[in-house]
């Protein structure tokens, strides 16, 4: 195998396979960023000296060449080519010769990938963040929709108070708003430069690191040649942590459809070719998007933790372990993308509703509201609960508002910012905004 480190010798076949595993497959993702390091890389090294000023114009065209074929899909690794690295050192020396292996001076194969992983994760973060705002947007239209319907809202799965739907949708809505700012601290962390720092001690070449942070557009270097190494685990836990955030709250969301779409509850409902059957009960409408929904979350979920578990017990500097990272993460992303992409394509054919209260199960739904009512009116609100409290035992409560199953959202009274009667989805979007901004 064509190796950037070869000296002479090589590995045995079993032992590279072993420690290549799966890398060569993931290190395609890789490939569009790592020709952007490489062109602010020599263009750095055309500053201090190091290349010619012909050599930089010959191999930003090659590489601009590598370049469109990884964007048309013509781009390949060679079998006998051992990462993205070597693969377009190889194909610059093919068409340059001794000029293109001049691309890799200043630089070790651990910045070089760090840094490509860093540009990943950054456009990975920004697609992330576009497909949360498109859900949000998703959620609080469908919340201002279905403002006055209202929805039985349950405690220890029993039935509790009245909800709504606008409540609801809502409720997700603000929960990506949290989601938002994980993702932006991820970006945070993401978003400052290691190129420079070579395997992790520095260089003796004279490299100016604030050029290419401008030139790739970073906040700012990771200054300590040793701290780019120990950002190797954190950076992708970081982005973890942030993936989690998003899974938990879809997690829930889907928790949710699968009871609402459940006939003894009944509140939502989606058409038959969103949901699947059973080979012997012909009745059945299967929520089964929902529950591979909340297993992809959950798988998600413990994505953080392998990495801490695989990140611990070594110390500074690189260990090939880290490799094993894109085996973890890069599978993460796709779960990540997939599940926002289609909780979108499910909620824009969501069905509520609307006669939820017509079920005498939900007579007593508002208890607190008339213990409320009484209160307001001058009784004891101890007094007032003990009253509601024995004609429910008596078999003879009634809301003194009327028939519940015509009441909506409004008619309950309720004002405070985040209720029923006031959803506050105009302060939400101010807030998502601010979240987003980054």
């Amino acid at each position: 195998m064509a190796t950037l480190w070869n000296k002479g010798t090589s590995a045995t076949e079993r032992v590279d396979s072993f420690t290549v595993g799966n890398d060569r497959v993931l290190d395609l993702k890789l490939a569009r960023y790592d020709v952007q390091g490489s062109k602010a890389h020599i263009k750095m090294l055309e500053s201090i000296g190091l290349l010619e000023a012909e050599e930089l114009e010959a191999l930003t065209a090659a590489l601009d060449k590598i370049a469109a074929n990884i964007e048309a899909g013509d781009f390949i690794l060679e079998d006998d080519v051992e990462d993205i690295h070597s693969q377009v050192e190889l194909l610059l020396t093919r068409e340059l010769g001794e000029m293109g292996k001049k691309i890799h001076s200043g630089r070790s194969r651990n910045d070089q990938v760090l840094v490509d992983l860093k540009l990943m994760l950054r456009d990975e973060l920004k697609t992330i963040r576009q497909e949360v705002l498109d859900l949000f947007a998703k959620l609080i239209s469908l919340s201002n929709q279905h403002a006055e319907t209202l929805l039985p809202g349950y405690t220890h799965a029993q039935i509790a108070m009245p909800s709504s739907f606008g409540l609801w949708f809502g409720a997700y809505a603000e929960a990506l708003v949290d989601d938002m700012y994980m993702l932006a601290g991820a970006y945070k962390v993401i978003n400052r430069n290691p190129l420079g720092s070579a395997a992790g001690y520095g260089n003796s070449f004279p490299l100016n690191r604030q050029m290419t942070t401008d030139l790739l557009g970073f906040d700012s270097p990771v200054y300590n040649s040793v701290a780019c190494q120990l950002s190797r685990g954190k950076s992708e836990k970081t982005v973890a942590s942030a993936l989690g955030s998003i899974a938990l709250t879809l997690n829930k969301f889907a928790a949710d459809c699968c009871m609402y779409m459940c006939p003894n509850y009944g509140f939502i409902k989606f058409p038959d070719s969103l949901t699947t059957g059973s080979s012997i009960m012909p009745h059945k409408k299967n929520p089964d998007v929902w529950e591979i929904m909340r297993g992809k979350c959950n798988r998600i979920l413990s994505c953080e933790n392998e990495i801490s578990l695989l990140c611990s017990n070594m110390p500074h500097g690189y260990h090939r372990e880290y490799q094993l990272l894109k085996d973890i993460l890069f599978p993460t992303l796709e779960l990540m993308h997939e599940c926002l992409q289609m909780t979108v394509y499910m909620l824009d054919n969501i069905e509520v509703n609307q006669e939820i209260l017509n079920n005498p199960l939900y007579k007593y739904l508002f208890t607190v509201e008339e213990v409320n009512l009484r209160t307001l009116a001058g009784t004891p609100f101890r007094e007032a609960y003990k009253q509601v409290g024995i004609e429910v035992n008596e078999g003879r409560f009634n809301y003194s508002k009327g028939e519940v199953s015509s009441l909506k959202a409004s008619d309950l009274g309720h004002s405070h910012l985040g209720s029923v009667g006031n959803l506050s989805n105009d302060h939400i979007e101010k807030l998502m905004q601010t979240a987003s901004n980054w």
